[in-house]
Formats: structure tokens, sequence, C-alpha cells
């Protein structure tokens, strides 16, 4: 039996899903929920087909970029006293706040990553458009996601020149000059780039709508995955409201 299975569901179906399990995990305040929501953003992870090791430094960049804040909470939320410095009094209810943000922003990311992030950018756009996402909105993503990739190429190739001009970065004003030298030539180059690619595109017929190539169809499959994970949802909201597992 294969494994993966998600890249198969329709693409509708998987954004529309990982924005209710966004909202709804959002929403839950109990540790024992959230882990649960967690192990299900796993369970649909490992059926999504990505890498572990790139999954899991995506997950540590996010990380680290709210550890500061999870470190402050014990520390500024008022309670009973868990751990003491000096004259600062970690709390365990800023402890226990930390946890459900770091459990919270992990479920989140993970199923978005395993719902979205393993969808190819052109399919996200034409998924977007099929739902009704105004038409500005998905061509500024396709584009954004396209040319990312170009900015960085364009960056390099700068990056190698000044290398091979024997440039040497240090503390000094020559380093801050030729930085400024290059992501200024960066800008020009990316603004030429663009104009190139405008008339590229007029070449081809481009009137500013973009053609939705792929027909998308929701299968029997797709029903299925949906109904099984809004119940799951659902079955955490029920637990939530009702504090069952309080």
């Amino acid at each position: 039996m294969d494994m993966v299975w998600v890249p198969n569901r329709d693409p509708r179906a998987r954004i529309v899903l990982a924005l209710s399990f966004s909202l709804v995990v959002v929403s839950l305040q109990v540790v024992p929920l959230l882990l649960l929501a967690s192990a299900m953003a796993l369970l649909v992870m490992l059926g999504s087909g990505l890498v572990w090791r790139q999954t899991l430094k995506r997950m540590l960049a996010m990380d680290g970029f709210i550890l500061l804040m999870l470190v402050m909470l014990p520390f500024t939320i008022p309670g009973d006293t868990w751990w003491q410095v000096g004259s600062l009094h970690a709390s365990w209810q800023g402890l226990w706040r930390a946890i459900e943000i770091a459990l919270k922003a992990n479920a989140v990311i993970l199923m978005l990553l395993a719902l979205v992030g393993s969808m190819e950018s052109v399919t996200l756009g034409q998924a977007l458009g099929k739902l009704k996402v105004p038409m500005a909105l998905v061509h500024l993503l396709l584009f954004t996601v396209r040319y990312i990739d170009v900015l960085k190429e364009e960056y390099q190739r700068l990056r190698q020149a000044m290398k091979a001009r024997a440039f040497e970065p240090a503390n000094n004003w020559h380093t801050y000059r030729s930085v400024g030298y290059l992501f200024g030539m960066l800008l020009v180059r990316a603004i030429e780039r663009s104009e190139r690619v405008l008339e590229a595109m007029k070449c081809r017929g481009f009137t500013g709508q973009l053609p939705m190539l792929v027909q998308l169809r929701m299968g029997l499959l797709d029903w299925l995955f949906m109904v099984v994970m809004l119940l799951l949802m659902s079955s955490l909201l029920y637990l939530e409201i009702f504090h069952v597992l309080v």
C-alpha cells in the first residue's frame, strides 16, 4: 500500500482543510488537545511524502523565530512561581502558555507544510483561482514564487563577480559601500528582468489573465478525506468546548 496519499487529493480540499485546521488549533487551549492536533498533523505529514530532514529544518527555522518570545513568557505572566533567578520569577502559568503557543505554532506549520507545502506553486495558484480568490492575489503569489529563485540566481552571479575581484568582507567602509552597490545592482537587474519578462508575456498574448490549465475535480476519495478531517477537527472542538480532557 502506498503511504504517500496526500499529493493525490484535490488541491482545493487541501487548502480548505489547512485553513480550517489552523483556525481550530488556534482556538484550542488545552495541552492534551494540542498534542492530539500535533499528532494529527504528523500523520498527514507522513502521507505527504515530505523529506524528514527538510521539514525538520523548516520547523526549526520557525521555532527559532519564536524562541525568544517563548523564553520570556514565564517571566512576564504573573502566577505561581515555578523558577526564580534573582529578582525574576518564572510562573507556571507563563510556562504553560509558552507550551501552548509552541504546540499551536508547530501543529499549524506542520499541517500547512503537509497539505500546501507539498503542492506545486502552479497547482496552488490554479486551486486558489478555483476557490474564487482574487486573481490579482493569485498572480502576485505565482510571480513571487517564480522570481524568488530568479533573484537568488542574480544575487549569486553578483557575489561570484565580487569574489572574482578578490573582495573580502570586513568591518570597514569599503565593505559597506560594496554591499550597498551589490543590493543596488540587484534591484536594477530585477527591474530590467521584470521588463523583459513582461515583454515576453505580451508577445505570447498575455492579457492580464492566466489560463487555468488544470481541470480540478473532486473524487470520492477527496470527499472522504475532507469528511474524515472535518470530523476529527469537530471532535477537537467538541472536547475543547465541553472540557472533556480538562
